[in-house]
């Protein structure tokens, strides 16, 4: 089977599925009520089952999304295409000669020579020999440069108007608690975030947050939940009880900065020095460590984090939309834009 065929039919009946378990999860649909399964006399319902594999459903949604707006854009260039072909009376492919090809000027070795200095570092041999595969690769890309700036100018004359519409978004339910937050208690978007004090992404991604709570203002609340990848980073937990006792004394988000801003570390005396450089009483914090009464906050979270269906860390939910990994300030902007529109 073509490789193009199977991805379709592939497509096909994973849309068929979607649509399946659409009408079984629709909000008002008595079946969500519905026991699905029972377990000595404990009764698992399809509303459970949309919580553990909501977030998996989302992303096949968003896929189907996806391939059908890449075939939709090919479609839509082939009938512009077509349609100018016809106004000129040539064919398509003349056409593309003389307005994409001929339209090229040829690589000049200056060129050749300045993409060649700026990647001899990646390049094993000397310019001699790659100068032709070069001159190829860079006429290709002014070739297909050229090739989108005439479909955009086809484009702009025409009046194309798209019906197809995104996919119902998916929101999980992800409750907060009594959880640490930073940002206006009432802000209209949330975004719990899911992470490891050990995880070089959670690392990462503390700039965007902070960037992003300044961009928005009292627009935006961020909520932390414990999330520690026990397998990946057995000593990240100890790091977690550390800031939980932090959190006991009002200092939860000086010690989770803090924690971030030295790396993985939770040896016992780099706990303490961090208690000591937070400003926390030494005494109550060593007492909370001992007593080990934040590991049941933690283990909620970790259980909270499961039930979502999460694999990994950073993991974050946007008034209950998943976003997965480090993602750069683009794609959280783009959400939370999204929401304040909703909102309004």
């Amino acid at each position: 089977m073509p490789e193009r065929m199977f991805r379709w039919t592939l497509v096909l009946l994973t849309l068929t599925a979607l649509v399946a378990l659409a009408l079984l999860f629709a909000a008002d649909s008595p079946d969500r009520k519905q026991p699905l399964a029972e377990v000595n006399g404990e009764v698992i319902t399809a509303a459970e089952l949309e919580r553990a594999i909501g977030p998996s459903l989302a992303k096949l949604q968003e896929q189907i999304y996806a391939l059908k707006k890449e075939k939709l854009e090919g479609l839509i260039q082939e009938r512009l295409l077509k349609e100018e072909a016809e106004k000129r009376g040539v064919s398509v492919e003349a056409m593309l000669q003389a307005e994409v090809e001929g339209k090229v000027e040829p690589i000049s070795d200056e060129e050749v020579r300045v993409f060649y200095e700026a990647n001899k570092a990646r390049i094993k041999g000397d310019e001699a020999g790659f100068r032709e595969p070069i001159r190829a690769y860079l006429r290709e890309q002014k070739v297909e440069a050229r090739r989108h700036a005439f479909l955009a100018e086809l484009r702009s004359q025409a009046n194309v108007v798209i019906h197809l519409e995104p996919p119902e978004v998916y929101r999980a339910e992800v409750p907060v608690y009594e959880a640490p937050f930073r940002g206006a208690e009432t802000a209209p978007v949330t975004i719990v975030k899911f992470e490891d004090f050990h995880c070089p992404y959670c690392r990462r991604v503390q700039g965007t947050l902070s960037e992003l709570l300044v961009r928005y203002g009292d627009k935006v609340k961020v909520v932390h939940r414990d999330f520690p990848l026990d397998t990946v980073h057995p000593q990240a937990r100890a790091a977690h009880e550390a800031a939980r006792c932090a959190g006991e004394q009002g200092k939860f988000w000086a010690y989770h900065d803090t924690l971030f801003a030295n790396g993985p570390t939770s040896s016992p005396d780099d706990l303490r020095t961090f208690a000591r450089e937070t400003g926390l009483d030494a005494g109550k914090f060593e007492e909370c460590l001992e007593s080990g009464r934040t590991r049941a906050a933690i283990e909620a979270d970790v259980a909270e984090g499961n039930r979502l269906g999460l694999t990994g860390t950073p993991s974050f939910f946007i008034n209950g939309r998943l976003l997965s990994g480090a993602q750069p300030m683009e794609k959280f902007v783009e959400v939370i834009d999204q929401e304040l529109a909703r909102l309004r």
